[in-house]
């Protein structure tokens, strides 16, 4: 058992599909029997009313049936269940039960059975008030000073206080500017009631103020204080926290000192009676519940917190002492003496998982037995180590870019898409200019061999295309003892026409691509039968492809020779039309039953392009750096004239303003200004990294169409040009992927050993410009036209000792000699603009009817 981790020391489940909040918990000794223990009362948003006495046998035993003193149902939600002297002529304590119209005090008593059966509980009501307003929380205490009895306090949910004097009716008064209720509580100490209100503030009123101020049954405050009839209700003090609360409570040291304890949506605030702030303590994680209650230690106090990691912290002021795992996140706790043993931990989630708990260990009694000495055969040792070592070196030598499965796996994920459009469009954005965006409908199933614990269904597509839902979790009712996580991936394909429609071929276009074949020439209306231009039946070796938004690609297939030419005015569109030709002649062809088709690219790969893309990508990103640090100054600024004038405003004999507030308005409009910058640059950027990934897939298809590469190696290419999903602040694409290219050259593409010595930075700091990974991506690209292969398996990082075909100049080892590939490649590859001229496909019949 972790030292970290509750004690279980009872624990049940309450009801079916109930709800809970904080003021649904409750532990006190409600039948009066003078023992000192408590008992656990639970109230649901169902209705039900429940009362326990936890006695277990052992340690972590469930909840037995005498454990359950009563169940009742309330019929009307419980929204509060609270302990104390509300009866008139008696000081034995009563149970008030807050409903959204009525307030119920009952009495709790036991029967001592003469069977075996054990003891009856029963409840017997005695009073109840209907309420006018609907409540939302209450509170109670010593109103007034009281001797011998409680009062209760309800707020309802327009921001009414109304006072009970136990059963009759006192006073209501409506709060000053209340728009919605806040957590509520009493300060004996003080004689106040303290609230959050909506501004954020902590306000406290006093009782006399309340019970002197104007009657508030009729919210006609200022026409009666017009009058002079009545008082007004102000405010005792306020303080502003900056934040919603979750709950308040009071603590006390002794009758000379208290403190008010106000847990926030990421801070907990301890004040003093004045509203003066002893101290506060940021939390790290989202709290759910918090307990303060007295320390050992004299002058201090210690809280508990819970928080929706299913944590449970403990402070002594502001020092952490103690964290300890929760099976579930605690909407409220409480502390008490359950069956003889003190400072239980009573927590209550929001789902009825009710637990009593305890911090620490339990000693253990488990003694290791004595090991017979003997001596050790080192012989035996040095040959079980090198058979291991050989295990090792094979299993490294065997594995793969991905990891090995099993052949039937636990969990199978499948995708099926529809054959049609959805009927009505589910796109966010159903219109891009005069195109109506369509919407397809993809049916995921999975399949389990062996009962889950959860299972989360993630779906991811590349942007601009969008999903209605791209999270699903499955939780089942079956209760497994937690396993090892597991991944499973599926990928799926979507209808080219879900983002381009037919459009007209172009004659001319600035960036084009020539793809060979081993097979004739296939007719493009039987490749892409959607995309059939109606007006163009003849060409069947031309075929026009609009994106939507506006761009345009235009795809040509030679009759006579073996060749397909994709040719577009933007360099990034011509991947998916040439991945798609590629995918859709495969198809062809095995369908045909031929099983030797393969596709190559011999032109020269058109880096330049890609620099471009890359360039541009860049310099967005150190544009919006320069952007937020201008507006980070600018923010500076602005806060140091507003600090300016209000010492100004607040000092008695103001001096003159000197123009800040012409500046202060200047600083304003900048800050605007930039703020619209900055966000606009992000637009840009997002729209630059799309180009960006398409323009990589296009360069990893080129580059393993070219060098023959396998899927392993393509696999590898993907993995060094497409790290990120997106880019981040902390990270970015060219930093990312000029350290994958990096490592690759010095391992699987090295040429010598020296480059293996070479060790990368371990942080990844933006560059200062693009040439670094321009050079490095020009030199892969000259090291797999030499005969380098990528793999990352061990072998791989021994120096190649084939002979590079073609008698190749060796691969240079320095900067210097990087520089000489530098002029190499650039004959090499040189920009494909120009080489398309020297090169025209032949036997491509000229365009008809097309408009230049």
């Amino acid at each position: 058992m972790s030292l970290f981790k509750a004690r279980d020391w009872w624990s049940t489940v309450l009801g079916e599909k109930e709800e809970f909040d904080q003021g649904c918990l409750c532990l006190a000794d409600v039948d009066n029997s003078g023992n000192g223990q408590d008992k656990i009362i639970v109230g649901s948003f169902m209705g039900y009313l429940r009362i326990f006495n936890p006695r277990p046998v052992k340690t972590g035993d469930g909840a037995q049936a005498e454990d359950l003193l009563l169940e009742v149902h309330l019929r009307d939600p419980v929204l509060q269940v609270q302990v104390g002297k509300f009866v008139s002529g008696t000081e034995m304590l009563h149970l008030a039960v807050l409903h959204s119209r009525k307030l119920c005090v009952y009495s709790v008593s036991g029967t001592l059975g003469n069977v075996e059966h054990g003891n009856q509980y029963q409840i017997k009501l005695m009073y109840e008030h209907n309420l006018q307003r609907t409540a939302c929380n209450m509170t109670y205490g010593t109103f007034g000073g009281v001797k011998g009895r409680d009062l209760i306090c309800i707020q309802s949910m327009d921001g009414m206080l109304m006072v009970f004097e136990q059963e009759s009716y006192a006073f209501g008064r409506f709060l000053p500017g209340s728009l919605l209720p806040g957590p509520l509580a009493y300060s004996s100490r003080t004689d106040s009631f303290i609230t959050v209100s909506s501004c954020r503030q902590v306000e406290s009123y006093k009782y006399q103020v309340l019970a002197f101020a104007t009657d508030a049954d009729k919210r006609q405050e200022t026409e009666q204080q017009k009058l002079g009839s009545g008082k007004r209700l102000v405010v005792d003090w306020t303080l502003n926290i900056g934040e919603q609360a979750l709950d308040i409570c009071i603590v006390s040291f002794n009758q000379s000192a208290s403190s008010i304890f106000v847990l926030g949506e990421r801070n907990f605030f301890c004040l003093k009676d004045n509203g003066q702030i002893r101290f506060m303590k940021k939390l790290d994680c989202s709290p759910s519940s918090f307990l303060p209650y007295c320390s050992v230690s004299e002058g201090t106090i210690n809280t508990l917190i819970g928080n929706h990691n299913k944590m449970l912290h403990v402070y002594q002021d502001v020092t952490l002492k103690w964290a300890t795992q929760l099976p579930h996140v605690p909407v409220a706790v409480r502390v008490g003496c359950l069956h003889d043993l003190k400072g239980v931990i009573v927590t209550l989630s929001d789902d009825g998982h009710l637990q009593c708990s305890y911090l620490g260990t339990d000693p253990s009694l488990f003694q290791a037995p004595k090991v017979e000495s003997r001596e050790l055969n080192y012989d035996e040792l040095d040959k079980e180590l090198k058979e291991l070592q050989k295990l090792i070196k094979d299993v490294n030598k065997l594995q793969g870019v991905w990891p090995m499965t099993e052949k039937e796996d636990d969990l199978k994920v499948s995708a099926l898409v529809s054959s049609n459009f959805d009927s009505v469009s589910q796109a966010p954005d159903a219109e891009v200019g005069a195109d109506l965006v369509p919407s397809v409908t993809v049916k995921v199933t999975l399949q389990n061999r062996v009962a889950l614990q959860k299972a989360k269904l993630s779906v991811y597509v590349q942007p601009p295309l969008e999903l209605t839902c791209d999270q699903f979790t499955f939780d089942f009712m079956d209760r497994n003892p937690d396993g090892i996580p597991r991944v499973i991936q599926c990928k799926f394909r979507l209808p080219l026409k879900l983002i381009c429609l037919p459009g007209q071929p172009s004659k001319t276009a600035s960036h084009k691509l020539t793809i060979d074949t081993n097979k004739s020439p296939v007719s493009l209306l039987s490749l892409f039968p959607g995309f059939a231009n109606q007006s163009e039946d003849d060409q069947v070796n031309v075929m026009g492809f609009r994106f939507f938004g506006g761009s345009r690609v235009t795809l040509l297939a030679s009759k006579t020779s073996q060749r397909y030419r994709i040719q577009s005015e933007q360099f990034e569109d011509l991947w998916l039309i040439t991945n798609e030709l590629i995918i859709r002649l495969k198809e062809y062809f095995e369908k045909q039953g031929i099983k030797d088709f393969s596709c190559s690219f011999s032109g020269s790969m058109p880096l330049q392009e890609y620099f471009e893309l890359i360039d541009h990508h860049f310099e967005l990103r150190i544009n919006g750096e320069k952007l937020e640090e201008l507006l980070s100054e600018r923010a500076v600024q602005f806060r140091a004239i507003q600090r300016r004038l209000l010492t100004r405003f607040k000092d008695k004999t103001p001096a003159p303003l000197q123009h800040l507030d012409t500046l202060l308005d200047g600083t304003y409009k900048q800050v605007i200004a930039l703020a619209d910058a900055v966000e606009e640059n992000q637009d840009n950027l997002f729209q630059a990294f799309i180009r960006l990934r398409s323009a990589s897939h296009l360069v990893i298809l080129l580059v393993g169409l070219w060098q023959k590469l396998s899927a392993d190696q393509v696999a590898i290419l993907e993995a060094a040009f497409l790290p990120l999903q997106q880019d981040a602040q902390e990270l970015g694409w060219e930093e990312t992927v000029d350290a994958a290219i990096s490592h690759l050259l010095k391992t699987c593409l090295s040429k010598s050993s020296k480059e293996q010595a070479l060790t990368l930075g371990s942080r990844l700091d933006v560059p200062k410009d693009t040439s670094r990974l321009k050079k490095h991506i020009t030199l892969l690209c000259d090291r797999l036209a030499k005969g380098g292969r990528l793999c990352l398996s061990a072998d791989a990082a021994a120096p190649p000792t084939m002979v590079m075909p073609g008698g190749c100049a060796p691969i240079p080892e320095s900067d210097l000699e990087e520089r000489s590939v530098d002029q190499e490649s650039a004959e090499l590859f040189t920009n494909h603009k120009h080489l398309i001229a020297e090169t025209p496909m032949p036997e491509v019949p000229p365009l008809q009817g097309v408009a230049e």
